[in-house]
Formats: structure tokens, C-alpha cells, sequence
């Protein structure tokens, strides 16, 4: 793995006592952070960032009880209706009306309807017809199968009605959920445009002529501000106060405008809005063009590419965590076999025990013990001589601490199997940040990469599908901030399909 560079060393010169010293009392990698999300106040400051969170995610969660009480009482109406088709007693009809309005919602939740927390699912229902018509055709098959275990005389009727009804009474029960919640007052964002000038000017008279997004504009930020077409609009201030703009100011989304800021200062932004879990849109650079592009945002017209806040509700983690179980258990009793012969062959190969363990930095710092197949010769059973400190590949073939079963374990990835068992002790995910050893951890300075301890350190990742040990540590980081900042269950499903290919090529193995 590259050594940290620059000034990740300067900065753990003057810190590490410290650290080290709260690493041997705590069994944390770093301290627990002041106030709301490491503001060392604690007061005023953290009480404000913890209410805006709150706001933030009240918002989407507002909403989506909202839509889940329209879903249950579409489903529940178009079983009724459905039962008029039939001749059931009334036990039969309620349990058939009861089967269809459990139905409904869950396979809305298949299809992704309850995830969204971008602008068009706030302010209209359209984007999701697609998707919610394919909910309805998927509900007739299971709805006919209940009609005839229920003894349906038209089930095939019914079915077509109980779907049909789920299709058109859902779309009016979910504009009505979108029409209330549009109604709240305190579930406006209050939003801050990044940039000035004519485009600034464009987004603000959006935002004040689409009240149905829910945003309210309090002001623009920007080092060079521009009079022409300038919103009227406070300016808040610069780039590099955006942060304290952030907090102060109770600010729930920024739009970023075009602005004369160096690519540096934009990123420095974005990242000081996923600190706060503070939503994020940006206009694109020739958005006249871009009418016809895929996933972007419409704000009356303007095409805006989102990036919505990380957050992780209990109900994601339950998912993720579900995920983990179920894969990383099956793969265990799958493999058995195959980690037996390897166990056997590494005692039989050389003196030592089976497993190296390792202490790693795992979610919010805590201190774990990796597991790993043993692939190098135990001390008691080497040649002082043959042996090289740095540890590196060799011509010809590995250094001759690894033995020949480490050698091929390694090759595939196999000696990381037994992290499987981490994994069903909750200490990893399948798919995460890289675990990385302490001192590497100690040695992190900047406040984004914090975030990548958001999450369970996964046996893949990012930078497992992307060359693992070809890739240099500052670009593994960045990685895995992207990892934690755009999570899904979808992109761990994505990621490990991808790693199946990565391991048997042996791409980037060391």
C-alpha cells in the first residue's frame, strides 16, 4: 500500500501523543466528536446543527408516512372494490381486501418509490408513474393467485380490479399526500445559492415562482460577487464561511450556481455541505443543452444535478445489515469446504496458527481484529536472512516470507474469507471502506475523511473493484468518501457482482 504523504504527516507530527494516548485508553481511533458533528463549541452552535438535521430528514420522513397511509388505503378500497366481483363471505373479503393493501405498499418499496428524496418526487408524482405501473402489473399475479386459493369464482376479474384499482387510487391518494405536505410550513428548505450573477438570479426566481418545491431562497454566497442579474438576495458572505453559514443560518439545501471559485473551493464546498447533511444541486455548465439528459433534477425548467444529503436511516442500516447476513452466511456454508482444505494446508505448509489477526479502525473509530488466513511463514519457521522489512513483491515471484498456499490464497483473495465472520459479528460489512490499520488512521487530518467512518469497513469496495493495491492511498480515500456520501443498497448489490470478476483475474492483488 503507498505511505501517506504531504501533509497528512505534518499534521500527525504535532497530534499523534495525543491520539496515541486516546487510542490506549478509549480503544478509539478518534475522540467522540464536540457538540453537533465536531464543532468544538458544543453549545448553541451543535444544538442548531443537530435541529437542522432533524428538519432535514423530517422533511422526506414526513412525507413518506404520508404516502405509505395513501398506499394502504388505495390497497385496501381496490380489494373492496375487487371483492365485488365475488361471492366471499365476509371473513374471506377482508383477508382478500387485507392481502392486496399489504401488497401494494410493499411492492412500492420494491420498486424504490419510498427512496427518493430528490425534488421531483417532492414536488410532483409523475417521475414515478413508470415504476408504479409496473408495481400495479406485478400485483395481479399474486392477487390472482390469493382470489383462487380463496375460492374466487372471477378471480381473473378480480385480480384485473384489485391492480387496476392499486394503480389509479394510489396516484390520487399520492397527490393528495404531496398536495399536504406541500402545505407544511416547516417542511420548506431554506436554501442558499452559491454564485451570483444571471444564473443565480434565474435559480432565485425559480424557487419563488415553484412553490411546490418547498424552497424557500435566504441568500447567496460567493467570492466575486456579480451585479448583473444579481438576485435580491442578502449575500451571506464567502465561500470559506459557508460552513459557519451552514450552521448559523439553519440551511437546508444549497444550489450552486455558476460562480468564478477555483475547482478546490467548490469541492471544499460540497464537502462542508455533506458535513452538515445539507442537500446539494448544481446547475450544470450548458444546461441549455442538456433538456434530453438522464437523472437531473427540473426546477421549473432548469436542470439541476442533485446530491442529496448522507444520511442513514435505521430502516437503511436494517437493510444493509440484512444484506450482510444473508450473503455473508451463505457464502460461509457454500465454502466451507474449500476454507477446511485451505486451513489444513496452511497448518500442514508451516508452524503457526491457521488465522493473522489484525487491529483495524472500524466504524466511528472502534478499534476490531481483522481476520485473515495466515499466508507467511511464522518467525520460528524463517530464515532471518531471507527475510526483507519492506515486504515487497519480488522478481520472479513473492517475497519469500509469503509460502506457496499464501501465495495462491492471496492471488484469488482467499485469505480474506475468514473476514466473513467479522462481518456476521456485526465488526464489517460485505461492502465498505477500506479497514485500515491504525496508524494509518491516526495519520487522517482532514475533517472530510471522518466520513468515511459513517460506515462498516467492507471486505470490498470501491477501491477493491478499481485496482485494490495499484491504487494509491490519498485516491483509496477518496473513494471511499464517495462510497459513504452516495450509499445505496443497489450500489452493494453493484459493487458485489463487480468484485466476482475483479477476484478471479486477480486484478490489483499484491
Amino acid at each position: 500500500m503507498t505511505p501517506l504523504k504531504g501533509k497528512g504527516h505534518a499534521a500527525d507530527a504535532h497530534r499523534k501523543p495525543s491520539m496515541t494516548k486516546y487510542v490506549e485508553h478509549t480503544g478509539q481511533i478518534s475522540p467522540p466528536l464536540a457538540g453537533a458533528e465536531g464543532y468544538a463549541d458544543g453549545g448553541a452552535l451543535g444544538a442548531e446543527l443537530v435541529a437542522e438535521r432533524s428538519h432535514g430528514t423530517e422533511r422526506w420522513s414526513f412525507l413518506r408516512r404520508l404516502l405509505l397511509s395513501a398506499d394502504l388505503l388505495a390497497g385496501t378500497a381496490a380489494g373492496v372494490a375487487a371483492c365485488g366481483v365475488t361471492a366471499l363471505d365476509l371473513q374471506a373479503m377482508l383477508s382478500f381486501a387485507s392481502i392486496v393493501a399489504l401488497l401494494w405498499p410493499s411492492l412500492l418499496f420494491v420498486c424504490g418509490l419510498y427512496t427518493q428524496e430528490d425534488l421531483r418526487s417532492w414536488a410532483s408524482g409523475v417521475a414515478e408513474a413508470p415504476r408504479a405501473l409496473f408495481a400495479a402489473l406485478a400485483s395481479s399475479w399474486p392477487i390472482y393467485g390469493v382470489a383462487t386459493l380463496l375460492g374466487v369464482e372471477h378471480a381473473g376479474a378480480a385480480a384485473l380490479i384489485a391492480a387496476s384499482g392499486c394503480l389509479v387510487l394510489g396516484a390520487a391518494g399520492r397527490g393528495l399526500a404531496r398536495a399536504i405536505a406541500h402545505q407544511s410550513e416547516p417542511l420548506r428548505q431554506r436554501t442558499v445559492i452559491v454564485g451570483s450573477g444571471v444564473v443565480a438570479g434565474q435559480v432565485a426566481h425559480k424557487l419563488t415562482s415553484h412553490p411546490e418545491f418547498g424552497l424557500v431562497p435566504v441568500g447567496v454566497v460567493d467570492d466575486d460577487v456579480h451585479d448583473e442579474g444579481h438576485p435580491d438576495l442578502p449575500t451571506l458572505g464567502r465561500l470559506d464561511d459557508l460552513s459557519e453559514i451552514l450552521a448559523r443560518r439553519s440551511v437546508d439545501r444549497v444550489i450552486i450556481a455558476f460562480s468564478r471559485a477555483s475547482h478546490p473551493q467548490l469541492l471544499a464546498s460540497l464537502r462542508a455541505c455533506r458535513d452538515h447533511g445539507v442537500a446539494v444541486d448544481v446547475v450544470p455548465r450548458l444546461f441549455e443543452f442538456l433538456s434530453s439528459a438522464h437523472a437531473i433534477d427540473r426546477l421549473g425548467g432548469l436542470p439541476l444535478l442533485s446530491i442529496g444529503p448522507h444520511r442513514f436511516s435505521p430502516s437503511a442500516r436494517a437493510a444493509k445489515r440484512a444484506l450482510d447476513i444473508a450473503v455473508a452466511g451463505g457464502t460461509l456454508v457454500v465454502l466451507s469446504p474449500l476454507l477446511a482444505m485451505i486451513a489444513v494446508a496452511i497448518k500442514l505448509e508451516s508452524r503457526g496458527t491457521v488465522f493473522f489477526r489484525q487491529s483495524r479502525a472500524g466504524r466511528s473509530g472502534h478499534i476490531f481484529s481483522v481476520l485473515k488466513f495466515r499466508s507467511m511463514f511464522s518467525d520460528a519457521d524463517a530464515r532471518t536472512e531471507e527475510f526483507r522489512n519492506d515486504g515487497v513483491i519480488l522478481k520472479g515471484g513473492y517475497d519469500p516470507r509469503v509460502t506457496r498456499v499464501g501465495a495462491l490464497a492471496r492471488r484469488f483473495s482467499l485469505d480474506e474469507m475468514p473476514q466473513l465472520f467479522n462481518v456476521l459479528r456485526g465488526e464489517m460489512s460485505l461492502v465498505g471502506p477500506r479497514p485500515l490499520v491504525l496508524s494509518e488512521a491516526a495519520a487522517l487530518d482532514e475533517r472530510w475523511h471522518e466520513r468515511r467512518l459513517d460506515l462498516k469497513p467492507g471486505m470490498t469496495g470501491l477501491w477493491q473493484v478499481s485496482g485494490r493495491s495499484r491504487i494509491p492511498f490519498d485516491e483509496m480515500l477518496r473513494f471511499d468518501y464517495e462510497y459513504v456520501s452516495g450509499w445505496s443498497l443497489a450500489r452493494d448489490v453493484e459493487i458485489l457482482l463487480q468484485t466476482v470478476p475483479a477476484v478471479l483475474t486477480g486484478r490489483g492483488a499484491y
